[in-house]
């Protein structure tokens, strides 16, 4: 069997890991961040957890361009979109967060680095390899369907990178604790970086139109919907004066 005829395996595998995720993950809240606990073994500097597992990302979709027939303008922006998430998720957040020295399970990092070198694969072998050439051409950057994606991606990193800032300055150096974040789309919802994010890989699915893009989408709503709910139920909990007004992630719904 040639890599090309095991792909599709792999993609639908992967999707349906995503499927039996959601669902589970509404019951099991992932251990990292405000919602670390114990007996989830041992245990890793939460810096150096989220180097190692983003770190894989954007380094193995550049590998797959440069590597590649299809070194284009159109195959370019789509490097640079997903670049510019990546690289700052993977060298730039992880040195910018408050409380550094905190710790995580390394089995989370085990996890999220396998979702990386999957997901990294699917979307960057069918972007440059295995997908139809037309989507890498210049003419598909006058595409609908591109020119839509690209917006809701901007849209979607400009409000992810919004709501990391406010965060990022909700608490003064040396302070520790947990405080109500207030501006941009805090003002709808709980988890608004969790939204841009959604918002980000559906667009890239739109602009990309691939299967793989898809799945990502997929799986970055299956991932964080549940997350999502986790936050603003906790939220809720701790802070009685939280805004009721508030959602968990979908602005008026959810």
């Amino acid at each position: 069997m040639t890599e090309a005829q095991l792909y599709p395996y792999v993609l639908y595998g992967f999707l349906g890991v995503a499927i039996l995720v959601f669902p589970l993950l509404f019951f099991i809240s992932a251990p990292y961040g405000r919602h670390v606990r114990d007996h989830w073994g041992p245990t890793i500097p939460a810096t150096l957890g989220w180097v190692v597992m983003e770190a894989p990302s954007p380094l193995l979709f550049a590998y797959f361009f440069l590597t590649s027939e299809r070194r284009t303008l159109t195959a370019l922006v789509f490097l640079l979109l997903w670049e510019a998430h990546y690289v700052h998720r993977a060298f730039i957040f992880p040195f910018r967060r408050r409380g550094g020295q905190s710790r995580m399970p390394a089995l989370v990092a085990l996890f999220a680095l396998c979702f990386n070198l999957f997901n990294a694969y699917l979307n960057g072998r069918w972007l440059f390899t295995f997908g139809p050439a037309a989507t890498t051409e210049t003419a598909w950057l006058t595409d609908p369907r591109f020119i839509l994606g690209a917006l809701m991606f901007v849209a979607g990193y400009a409000i992810n990178q919004h709501a990391d800032w406010v965060l990022f300055h909700l608490r003064k150096p040396g302070e520790t604790g947990y405080k109500i974040p207030h501006g941009g789309m805090y003002r709808f919802v709980s988890s608004p970086n969790y939204l841009g994010e959604i918002i980000e890989w559906s667009g890239f699915a739109l602009a990309s139109w691939s299967p793989a893009g898809l799945c990502f989408a997929l799986w970055t709503i299956a991932n964080l919907l549940p997350r999502a709910r986790t936050n603003h139920l906790w939220y809720r909990e701790k802070f009685p004066e939280y805004p009721k007004e508030r959602r968990a992630v979908i602005p008026w719904i959810f």
